[in-house]
Order: structure tokens, then sequence, then C-alpha cells
């Protein structure tokens, strides 16, 4: 039997180990259980092969709370950012391109060639977005209100959501189209080019099974949209050394506060004594005990792997079977000799086609095409790929001259149909399919591929627990978000059993490397305690 703690925390996340900081800035004795050799879940950099650092699953970053880099001290730890100018790049099958970021000018002369009134429309489009996430993103970092509570707070906090909600004004309507409603009819009303929709469209269809004209994929959209890189609104950014960097930096300052961080400590069982949880067990047998323990892991595995069902109440427990975990995402990591010389920008060195995110998508039937197999349990026969070289930017990830990419790509179903073939056949297969799309536009691309991993939803749920593969911990649509995220009734981080918490991307505000949930649930953890 071990010594006592104030609070185990399961699982090494990005938001556990933001959760372990605070409490352990606040005094409380910490223990974080990682069942990998390494801390990070999703956010984690690794040596795939001499000299090349993936970043496994999680690639670039834009979201993560300004707050808690501020609070945790992260840039003192090792955290840096590296912009992304220009941020995105379409090239596209009749040889055109388009080039979008941050330079506002390179970007209006980029879309103008496509259509000038979407040139013109771009400004005020991000305009709008800027407004509603003024009303959205101090939420992020709120406990939602319970709307079934009587408790005052619940309600004065409703008041004022509602009241700020009302001073949007004309704005209201989009907000609420971005909560629920599908991306293709905003980006509809906003655009004409089918070149611009589709290179914003591909932002909707993140981590979900569904298509930019599905209710949902507005606000995945827009949750793509917000967030900073140092300071400057909606810039999406490379982390310097793998974004595990910023799982090591928050790792740091937790431990820098006390906090105690276990890796190779698979944890077997949450243990509960009298309806309240006492500890956690390993699979080696150990025991932890605990006033408070925090799962980072989602609520299929928390709830239904971790506990016995009879400390939970049958309600709760049928909820936690129905969550939708739908995920068809497969992320494929390449080692390569040289960047892709693209036939509509050549270049055989790294250039401003390098520096973003690749969007392989003409146009957005091609995404319903790429959906429709999936939906029937095949891999798409042309994949939706987003790619990313994030050597273009950050020189420690590969040897000189070498290059390391993350596909992130759709669709690769979970379940496969019976008559699909074998999960390795279908990787093997969706593989070579993704590269040869990508040699389409960059005729070098194939011989420049010295290694890969591929991780198809399946991999992801067995290497990094995310249930389904989803890598949201939960599918993000409007019955699963805010005071209904994970469940009604239980969007305070809070669970059935006493003192048993969660902290991941389960809950409030959902998933993206933000923090936010493991900064909300340890405040209230604090308060409880």
């Amino acid at each position: 039997m071990k010594s006592n703690y104030d609070a185990i925390i399961i699982g090494a996340g990005h938001n556990g180990l933001v959760t372990a900081a605070y409490l352990a800035r606040a005094g409380k004795k910490v223990l974080v259980l990682e069942r990998r050799e390494l801390v990070g879940g999703c956010v984690v950099t690794e040596e795939l092969w001499p000299g090349f650092k993936v970043s496994t699953a999680s690639y670039v970053n834009s979201l993560f709370r300004p707050e808690i880099i501020r609070d945790l001290e992260l840039k003192r730890h090792g955290f840096v950012m590296l912009p992304r100018s220009p941020s995105s790049f379409t090239p596209l099958p009749d040889g055109r391109y388009l080039l979008m970021g941050p330079d506002k000018e390179m970007t209006r002369r980029e879309v103008a060639k496509f259509s000038k009134k979407d040139a013109e429309n771009l400004p005020r489009f991000e305009a709008m977005l800027k407004r509603v996430a003024g009303f959205l993103e101090p939420m992020l970092l709120q406990t939602p209100p319970n709307p079934w509570s009587p408790a005052p707070g619940n309600w004065i906090q409703i008041a004022k959501i509602v009241w700020n909600f009302r001073k949007l004004g004309h704005d209201a309507r989009q907000a609420i189209e971005i909560l629920s409603g599908a991306a293709n009819p905003i980006l509809d009303r906003w655009f004409e080019s089918e070149e611009v929709k589709t290179t914003i469209s591909t932002d909707a269809i993140i981590g979900a099974m569904a298509t930019p004209s599905m209710p949902g994929t507005a606000y995945v959209l827009f949750h793509h949209v917000m967030g900073e890189c140092d300071g400057v609104r909606g810039v999406w950014g490379y982390v310097r050394g793998g974004m595990g960097a910023l799982s090591n930096a928050i790792a740091s300052a937790a431990r820098e506060r006390g906090a105690e961080i276990k890796v190779n400590a698979p944890v077997s069982r949450i243990l509960v004594k009298d309806g309240r949880a006492t500890g956690a067990t390993l699979a080696d047998g150990s025991e932890y005990n605990a006033d408070r323990v925090i799962s980072c892991l989602d609520a299929n595995v928390t709830f239904l792997r971790l506990m016995d069902r009879k400390d939970l109440p049958a309600e709760f427990v049928e909820s936690v079977k129905n969550l939708d975990y739908s995920s068809a995402s497969c992320k494929i990591n390449l080692a390569l000799s040289e960047v892709p010389n693209f036939t509509c920008l050549p270049a055989n060195v790294v250039g401003p086609q390098h520096h973003g995110t690749i969007h392989i998508s003409p146009n957005r039937n091609y995404i319903e095409k790429a959906y429709d197999c999936a939906k029937y349990g095949y891999t798409s026969k042309d994949p939706v790929i987003e790619a990313t070289i994030p050597s273009s930017l950050d020189d420690t990830v590969a040897p000189k001259g070498k290059h390391v990419m993350s596909m992130f790509t759709q669709y690769f179903p979970y379940k496969l149909a019976p008559d699909a073939g074998t999960l390795e056949e279908n990787k093997k297969r969706y593989t070579e399919r993704c590269i040869d799309i990508m040699t389409e536009y960059a005729p070098n691309f194939r011989s420049s591929v010295l290694n890969c991993q591929v991780l198809a939803p399946a991999d992801l749920e067995s290497m990094l627990g995310l249930t389904g593969g989803n890598i949201m911990q939960g599918v993000m649509s409007l019955s699963s978000l805010a005071f209904m995220r994970p469940l009604p009734g239980y969007a305070d981080y809070r669970t059935p059993v006493k003192g048993l918490y969660l902290c991941g991307a389960a809950t409030h505000p959902g998933g993206g490397v933000m923090g936010a949930c493991g900064y909300n649930a340890a405040r209230e953890i604090l308060k409880d305690a």
C-alpha cells in the first residue's frame, strides 16, 4: 500500500497534466499515473526513426489557452510556438493553387484569383466569426450551468449568457447556426468560389464522421478558427520540437510545483468504497490511495472499463453506453528525403507552399464521395488529405535536408464492412492511395517517402485509449456540447461517485489542444477541497 495523495490523476494527457499543475500549485499532493512510457496522451513527440521526431497524433496548435501559458510559465519550461505564414496551401488538379494565411494582403490577392467578391467578403466573414468568438470564447474557461439544477448560481449564470447573447444583435442568428448547423449553407452564403469554400470547409470535418453538409459541422469549423498564436488571433503554428514539447513543458511546471508523475503505470481499476472514490490499482497490483481521483480518459474507458458497474447508477451506465464515438480519421506520419515539388508551384527547396496545411480536396463533392465509402464500412477510394510539414519551420524534428510530414486523412471507418478485408490490408491499400494522390500533385513525392507510420481509428483506440479512435473523446455535436457534455447533469466535471472527476476532452469545452478541460476541472476540484 502506497502513501496517500490529495489527488490521483489517471492519464497524463495534456488536460490531465494541466489539472495536475494547478492542483500542485494550490499545495495539493498530486500523483499522475500514465499507461505509456511518455507523457502527453495525444500531444506527444516520438522519434519513430533515427533523427525524425514526429508529432504522432495532434500536429498543430492554436487553441491552447493563453491563460494557462501565463499561469504555468510554460515558455520558461521550453514551450515555443512557430507561427505559420501562409497557413494554408491548396493545389488544384488544373494547375492552379490557393494560398491563405495571416498576411491579409497576400490572402486577398490569392482569393481574388478565384473571385473578387470572395476576396471582399473574406474579411467580413472573419470579422463576423471574431464577434461570435467574443461571445463564445469566454465560456471555454467556465463550468457550464446546469439548467436542471434549482441552485440560484446556475440561473444567474444562465441569465448572464442570455444577456451576452442578446448583445450580439444581428450576429445572434449566425451564432445559433454556428452552434447547430452545417458548414455548407454558411459558406454558400458568404462565398461563390468552390475552391475557397472547399479549402475552408475541410476544417469542418476534422475528427468527425461527417461532411460539411451535415448539421454540427459548422461548430467544428468554428472550433478551428478560434485561438491564437503568440497573441495573434486565428493563427495556427507548430510547437518547436513537436507537440510533445508542450506536454513536456506542462509536466515540468507540474513537477516544479511538487506533482509526481509515473509513466509505465497502467491503471486497471478505480477504487470505490461506500460510494466514494478512494484511489487506483495498477495492472501490477500496486494500490495508491487518494482523497480524490481524476480521470483524463473518456467516459467509456473511465466508467465501463475501469470501474465496477455496481458502483454507478444503472441509468448513468446506460447513458454512457449510448455516447457517440463515431470516427473515421486516419493519421499517417512520414519521413521524407525532400519536400514535395508541386506541379502548380514548383520548388525543390522549402517554400511558402510547405509552411502551412496542404489541402488535398478539389471540391466539396469530393468530400461527399469520400464519406459515402466510409458510411458503408469501406475506406475512401479518394481520401481527403490535410498534410503538414513541420520541419519546414522547425529544424529540430528532422535531419538536415530531410523532412517529416503528417497526413491527417479521412475517411477510414472504425468498423470495417465484413467483406472489406482485414485492418492491415485496408491500412496498406489506403496508405498507398494517399501517397498516389499526393504524387499526382507532386511527382517526386512517392520516391521521397523513406518511412511511414499508419494509425487507423482502431490503432488510435489501442495505442492512445481513444474509444472508436475519436480524437475528441466523443462527437462534438450540439447534443454533446456545454451542459450536455459528457452527459446532461454531469457537465461540472463531477460524476455520480463522490470524489471522482473527469478532466479530459470528454468534458466541456471538448476536443482540441486547449487545456481548458483540465483548467476547469482543477477549479471545481479545488472548490470541493
